[in-house]
């Protein structure tokens, strides 16, 4: 009989080990299911398109003058968001991860109203072989509001035809090889950014919030513009600023 005892509370053991192996493998699935950032139906989508070797700038930039745009009164603010060919995280060229919000290879995504695409290290050679991006590139352009690039985010778009007939620019030290890449193009120097229609091309570095706030200029005007500015102690005035628009 004691023999049956020992045996009984043995069981009895086991069995409550499992269920806490069990109930334990339940919460490591809750705690992995992926979640996506919440987004307001009344606002613009903007998505950032973002790989390993994302220069920090490029992203940082445009994506503080957007999200800041929740901060004022009487507009139609943004949902920014990043997107990206996987869901762990990415490596920026300076070393910052970050974590996607979208998977453009899984995910669905909200319909783009915006499409930012900032520079990275290898957008002159690797990634404009990378077919999967390059697709999703163009068919999020062909439907979206306004296309915009930083820097050398210019060679993406212009590898897929979206910049053809049309003026543009890029990081000024990478002109002579962006013309020699796309002979064909209306390549524009020694301005900031390039606005021709839907498309905002710019020099990148810093200046990627001047081709951001003068976005944002077209959106919402002056002065929205600049208080945008304002609380990122920006001295901002389009009058000031090497640029080109074109609209035809």
């Amino acid at each position: 009989m004691k023999y049956w005892l020992i045996f009984f509370v043995l069981l009895l053991s086991l069995n409550s080990c499992k269920q806490q192996q069990t109930g334990s493998l339940g919460t490591v699935e809750q705690e992995t299911t992926k979640t996506f950032p919440p987004i307001n139906p009344l606002r613009y989508n903007v998505g950032f398109l973002i790989m390993d070797g994302t220069y920090n700038t490029e992203f940082t930039a445009p994506f503080d003058i957007f999200q800041h745009t929740i901060y004022r009164d009487s507009i139609k603010a943004m949902n920014v968001f990043t997107v990206a060919n996987t869901d762990d995280p990415i490596t920026t060229f300076e070393g910052v991860r970050i974590i996607p919000d979208y998977n453009y290879l899984s995910d669905e995504i909200p319909k783009i109203d915006i499409l930012v695409i900032p520079s990275a290290e290898h957008h002159l050679d690797s990634d404009l072989e990378d077919t999967a991006m390059l697709n999703w590139v163009k068919e999020v352009a062909d439907k979206a509001m306004f296309v915009t690039s930083h820097c050398d985010g210019a060679f993406v778009l212009a590898k897929v035809g979206l910049l053809d007939g049309l003026a543009s620019t890029t990081f000024p030290s990478d002109i002579q090889k962006y013309k020699e890449m796309f002979p064909n193009l209306d390549v524009r120097e020694d301005v900031l950014f390039v606005r021709h229609n839907r498309f905002i091309t710019s020099a990148g570095g810093a200046k990627s919030f001047e081709a951001a706030l003068f976005t944002a200029e077209l959106l919402y005007g002056k002065e929205v513009a600049r208080r945008l500015a304002q609380g990122l102690v920006i001295d901002w005035n389009l009058d000031e600023v090497p640029h080109v628009n074109i609209v035809d």
